[in-house]
């Protein structure tokens, strides 16, 4: 039997991951040692390996095959466009991804004006101001803490995600517009899903499962 190899996106969605995974009696001890220098993990009875990476690496290592599974937020399945199946939401992670801004912005989503969009997410706000609001906006690609961008005077408007929005309010920003609603979701290669087609559902289905029960509790 060979092994299956799971990406998990580094921070709270693998160790939230990784609990789930745990109830189904999927273990890794090797991942729970802190000071452990390892890159890839390995459950030798379950024939598993685990390895944990930045988001936006994982849908690309699931790809290429590196990885048969992995576990990323919704945000950077769209951002990196990659060929993979989306084939559960794991339900946790929940977040929006938001345009934001000052309140006197809203005007100017309103008539369509040519206006500045600062973003990480440069594809998802392309295709919401192109595709779906049908205006044209120059969007400038950021890095750093996009909030800045509209108190600088850099961007009318923000394309990012929200989770409580403490720190929009913190800095007189609101919500103006909701793009889309993201969690973290379980990608398979498409190649792995036909080879390893047998284990892979079942760990679908166990998930989903498991999902359900915590749902209706």
């Amino acid at each position: 039997m060979r092994y299956l190899t799971f990406a998990l996106t580094k921070g709270r969605l693998a160790s939230r991951t990784l609990d789930m995974l745990e109830r189904l009696g999927i273990t890794c001890e090797e991942m729970k040692d802190k000071n452990s220098r390892k890159l890839i993990f390995t459950n030798e009875e379950l024939k598993l390996k685990f390895f944990l990476a930045k988001g936006p690496d994982v849908p690309t290592y699931v790809e290429y095959g590196a990885a048969d599974i992995g576990v990323v937020g919704k945000d950077t399945i769209i951002e990196e466009g990659r060929k993979v199946h989306e084939v559960l939401d794991l339900g946790f992670g929940s977040c929006r991804m938001c345009v934001c801004g000052y309140e006197s912005a809203a005007e100017l989503l309103q008539h369509h004006e040519l206006i500045r969009v600062a973003t990480k997410y440069p594809k998802i706000a392309k295709d919401y101001f192109y595709n779906k609001k049908h205006q044209t906006v120059e969007i400038i690609k950021m890095n750093g803490s996009i909030e800045l961008a509209p108190i600088v005077g850099l961007s009318e408007v923000i394309v990012d995600i929200v989770e409580t929005g403490s720190t929009l309010k913190e800095n007189g920003l609101v919500v103006l517009e909701e793009v889309c609603p993201l969690s973290a979701r379980m990608i398979v290669n498409p190649v792995s899903m036909r080879m390893e087609n047998d284990r892979i559902k079942k760990l679908i289905t166990d998930l989903r499962t498991l999902i359900r029960s915590d749902q209706e509790q």
